[in-house]
């Protein structure tokens, strides 16, 4: 019990054992509860005498009157709250570091109360959404869930407030930045008392929109994968070496195996490649190692029955362990077959047209001498212009037969030795006496360039190119021939001045009836069989073909052939 008097020893006492820091605060508040008359409380902390420490105490005072209704004294109080303010303390301090840890998480964080009307949400929430607290607070947040969803999350978070369990849903919350949704992985748990009561509800939101996205590209690529895989167009088979380890219906139809077969390991793409086709198949494998894909070629499989399939195939290699690789196939015997019967075509009108054609050509030199007798104007002109005509249609269907003999194997090859450089010498000379609008500069080698071959076939090798010069070059006169000769091999190169090719048709002008020009471009007649043809007798003589070429800049083409000295040497280790 403190008396009023400020001369009091058991204050003295007291302001003595006061805490510093306390002292002045509670002198203060006392003053000011002492001029009311009114009941006061404050808390401050005492020294305890044995130990030294100070302990937080509340001191409560009120005044006793007499009956005079005076305040004769005050009673006083002094209530040891040590344990409460520490439990408080370490509550506020709990209170901040959740605060702490809830600002510098990358979540979305939020509390809500135990009816589900949000009380907090840290400052990432409100910049994503791009709103302030009085936006989000209560039942404000449903307003940035996508309106498809807001619906099944209410139901969720519903069922949970009505069982007291944790919930954990997807859902999508718009950025106010953007105004578009991103997926949201959503979990929240109930904070209860000591009497086990839902006090709030702690939430976080995690950005799994990429993920999502993941997901759904990853679900997209299997559908189109197991459409591809249940294609009856397409065969498709898996590999790991020369092993096929999968494969669908599609390629086990074509080919004639079955599932027996695949699972008991009976099917290898490399048993199933005819002998005469697999110095291709090791290229195209060359070319997948090295680019990891493979440009669709032409190839033959032997199906399980022994018959051929002729087959467009194409690869791509896939990133397991062990390596796997990916294999497209497509039925070609329908186009080979269409194919042979043009070629057959082809070959039958090409052999039906000679004969008469000799014929007409022999009968016309006839008729020029004939008329020759008679001393008729421009005669040698007209004969001259239907000889002419008649020679072109006689090398076009050469070139037919030709060509109809290489695709079956047929054209027949003399095996002379030859001087490339008198071939090209003539076929110059030749070339020159028939294009008088064009300058052809030949450069030949001082030492002979001695082949081994066919004559004729080499001879119209460079009677074709040197023609393709001349014909794509009609404003640029001069054609460049260098001849140059090396340890093994000898090149003969052609450079015109011309319209050029294209980069993207360089690698297609070799093909049969390809034209490197569109067909509305009649200055610039053929058929597109003249550089297939020249390509064939080229690798049939152990040779190599090829072009350098800028469109608008003119074109050169490289022929290059072994040297019979070279050609005649066996290898050591082969025979």
């Amino acid at each position: 019990m403190l008396p009023h008097a400020d001369s009091c020893p058991e204050k003295e006492i007291w302001l003595q054992n006061l805490h510093p820091e306390d002292k002045e605060r509670v002198l203060e508040l006392q003053r000011q509860a002492l001029a009311t008359d009114e009941p006061y409380e404050f808390e401050y902390r005492l020294r305890d005498g044995r130990t030294g420490e100070y302990r937080w105490f509340l001191s409560q005072h009120v005044p006793l009157l007499n009956e005079a209704g005076q305040i004769v004294q005050w009673l006083a109080t002094c209530t040891d709250i040590e344990e409460q303010k520490r439990a408080e303390q370490q509550l506020k301090e709990s209170q901040e570091n959740w605060r702490l840890l809830a600002e510098t998480v990358p979540q979305l964080v939020w509390t809500t109360t135990p009816d589900d009307s949000a009380t907090y949400c840290n400052q990432h929430y409100l910049d994503y959404v791009g709103a302030s607290p009085e936006d989000v607070l209560g039942s404000g947040w449903q307003h940035f869930v996508h309106p498809d969803d807001l619906e099944y999350t209410l139901a969720v978070r519903q069922h949970s407030l009505e069982t007291g369990s944790p919930y954990e849903i997807e859902y999508r919350f718009k950025d106010g930045k953007t105004g578009r949704y991103r997926w949201f992985l959503v979990r929240a748990l109930p904070v209860r008392d000591d009497a086990s009561q839902i006090v709030k509800w702690f939430g976080t939101s995690t950005d799994i929109d990429e993920q999502k996205r993941t997901e759904e590209a990853l679900r997209q690529s299997q559908e189109t994968a197991g459409t591809l895989m249940n294609s009856n167009i397409t065969g498709i088979y898996i590999s790991e070496g020369e092993q096929i380890v999968n494969a669908n219906d599609t390629f086990l139809r074509m080919t004639g195996y079955t599932r027996e077969d695949l699972r008991e390991g009976r099917m290898s793409w490399w048993h199933m490649t005819p002998p005469e086709g697999r110095a291709r198949t090791l290229e195209a494998e060359q070319e997948l190692t090295t680019r990891q894909s493979l440009t669709p070629y032409e190839k033959e499989y032997v199906c399980q029955d022994g018959s051929r399939l002729p087959v467009l195939v194409g690869k791509v290699v896939l990133p397991h362990s062990p390596p796997q690789r990916i294999a497209f196939v497509l039925d070609n015997s329908a186009r080979k077959e269409l194919e042979q019967r043009k070629d057959d075509f082809l070959s039958m009108a090409s052999h039906e047209l000679k004969t008469p054609l000799a014929s007409l050509k022999l009968q016309t030199q006839l008729l020029r001498k004939k008329l020759e007798k008679r001393d008729l104007p421009n005669v040698e002109v007209v004969c001259a212009r239907m000889e002419a005509q008649l020679n072109a249609v006689t090398r076009l269907i050469d070139e037919l037969l030709d060509l109809s003999r290489i695709q079956a194997g047929t054209l027949e090859y003399a095996q002379d030795t030859v001087d490339l450089g008198e071939i090209l010498e003539e076929v110059v000379d030749m070339i020159q006496s028939m294009h008088t609008t064009h300058t052809i500069v030949a450069q030949r080698a001082s030492s002979p360039a001695i082949v081994v071959g066919d004559r004729d076939r080499l001879a119209r090798v460079f009677q074709n190119v040197l023609s393709n010069a001349i014909k794509y070059a009609p404003n640029a006169p001069l054609i460049d021939v260098v001849l140059t000769t090396e340890v093994s091999t000898v090149t003969i190169s052609v450079r015109d001045q011309g319209i050029g090719i294209p980069r993207e048709l360089q690698g297609k002008i070799f093909e049969r009836f390809y034209r490197a020009v569109p067909l509305q471009q009649r200055a610039f007649p053929g058929l597109g069989m003249g550089l297939y043809i020249v390509s064939e007798i080229v690798k049939h003589h152990g040779g190599t073909i090829r072009v350098e070429s800028e469109k608008g800049k003119g074109s050169t083409f490289h022929l290059t052939f072994p040297l019979a000295s070279s050609r005649d040497a066996v290898p050591q280790g082969r025979e």
